[in-house]
């Protein structure tokens, strides 16, 4: 079957790109522009009309790439029309009167390239981090996962416990024959030695799954330290309501940013005091339980009430606390390792964003980035256990089950499983039977 799709997004644009892969690719471009389709990968103009009843519905560029090099591995169309609703509508409904074509399901495009061996599963994912990306961070993690990072590190895990495994599988299945000296010498280091390298690449608190997902960046503080005046200039807007009466805020307010690069959900909390009514209570224990998740906490505090507001949040000062005073613009705060600002005036608010963007950086970014999916943690998890578990087994047969169960984990992340690949180890490697 041959799926079509819009590419680009819908609405009025200057542009708009209409794919088509399949077999009917090149027929499609046939029949609706009444000519044979242009030489592979060369764009040409082209009069569009609705083989219908001959309606023009455009002048537009058109391309065709014959497969198997192609994005989907099959025959594509592209059609470069104006982006106009009318028109794109016009060739979307001409497209699906066609005789084996139908409109493409969400992802199928990404999915065919994944089933004709174009890009593994990895890939498809960082196809689709891309498109969601809305920071520099997630564009540059998304392109070197697309660009097969993670595959080529999965795969050579894999690769190993393959040459594992047809060691083991020779000396269980070929043990009359004339096999190499030491074949199993050094085995169970080699799989405790995979088995580190893999639960170290794990071990790196989830930072390149939460700059996938974003980061959270909590404002704490006692009640009128500032808090949502901070939230409404860090976002540019009035997101939060400010009041002088005290414990305004009772809920979290959320807005999302993008500072130095890093995706951030940015949440106003209620103010930290004691003897408040119920409803106060229980934002203080929202605020409080979001702080216990944030990635990092901004620390208001109030220069006019220095002493009261250091108080309420005296328990929260840690490594992840950056120490922000207000209401610099009335009173001086105490000298010490803070940053000054007034929300009043916009005094020193782009030194803190730039603080909080070089803290986040050294909190999320340093070393090797970890897997960036929670599928990924999973398998990589399994496969670990299944690791530790043959390097302690002590029966040649139940070690090389464990190693199964530890490469087709490996498999799964990249889509790539095949036991086929054991036999050509064991019959390339070591000439049995010769």
């Amino acid at each position: 079957m041959t799926i079509f799709a819009l590419s680009t997004a819908p609405g009025r644009a200057a542009v708009a790109v209409i794919r088509v892969s399949g077999p009917g690719a090149a027929g499609a471009l046939r029949m609706l522009t009444g000519r044979e389709p242009p030489q592979p990968r060369h764009a040409a103009l082209r009069r569009i009309v609705d083989p219908a009843d001959g309606t023009l519905l455009d002048a537009a560029l058109v391309l065709f790439f014959a497969g198997p090099r192609t994005e989907t591995g099959e025959d594509m169309a592209e059609f470069q029309v104006h982006g106009g609703r009318a028109v794109v509508s016009g060739v979307l409904d001409a497209l699906a009167r066609l005789p084996g074509l139908r409109p493409a399901e969400p992802g199928e495009f990404t999915r065919r390239a994944v089933a004709n061996g174009k890009i593994d599963l990895t890939a498809a994912e960082a196809v689709a981090d891309l498109v969601d990306a809305d920071t520099a961070r997630q564009r540059e993690q998304a392109l070197a996962e697309a660009d097969g990072a993670a595959a080529r590190r999965y795969d050579g895990w894999r690769d190993a416990l393959i040459g594992l495994m047809a060691r083991l599988e020779a000396a269980i299945d070929f043990s009359d024959e004339d096999l190499p000296d030491g074949l199993l010498s050094g085995l169970e280091d080699e799989m405790t030695a995979l088995a580190a390298t893999i639960r170290a690449h794990l071990d790196d608190e989830g930072r390149a799954q939460r700059l996938r997902e974003g980061l959270r960046v909590v404002i704490l503080g006692a009640p009128n330290a500032g808090k949502s005046s901070l939230l409404n200039r860090l976002a540019r807007r009035e997101a939060a309501i400010v009041a002088e009466e005290a414990g305004t805020t009772r809920d979290i307010v959320e807005v999302t940013l993008d500072i130095g690069g890093f995706a951030v959900t940015l949440s106003d909390t209620a103010g930290l005091r004691q003897g408040a009514g119920a409803i106060e209570a229980e934002g203080m224990r929202r605020a409080r339980a979001l702080a216990g998740e944030a990635d990092l906490r901004l620390i208001l505090l109030d220069a006019t009430r220095w002493a009261e507001s250091r108080t309420a949040v005296d328990d929260l000062l840690d490594e992840r606390a950056l120490i922000v005073v207000n209401k610099t613009d009335l009173a001086r705060p105490p000298d010490g390792e803070s940053l000054a600002v007034s929300c009043a005036n916009g005094e020193g608010l782009d030194t803190l964003v730039a603080a909080i963007a070089a803290r986040l950086e050294s909190l999320w970014r340093p070393g090797p980035a970890g897997p960036s999916h929670a599928r990924h943690r999973a398998g990589l998890e399994q496969a670990v256990a299944a690791l530790e578990r043959a390097a302690v087994a002590g029966e040649a047969a139940l070690a090389a089950e464990d190693l199964r169960l530890a490469a087709t984990a490996l498999g799964r992340l990249t889509g790539r499983v095949d036991v086929e690949d054991i036999l050509d180890a064991i019959f390339a490697r070591f000439c049995i039977g010769k």
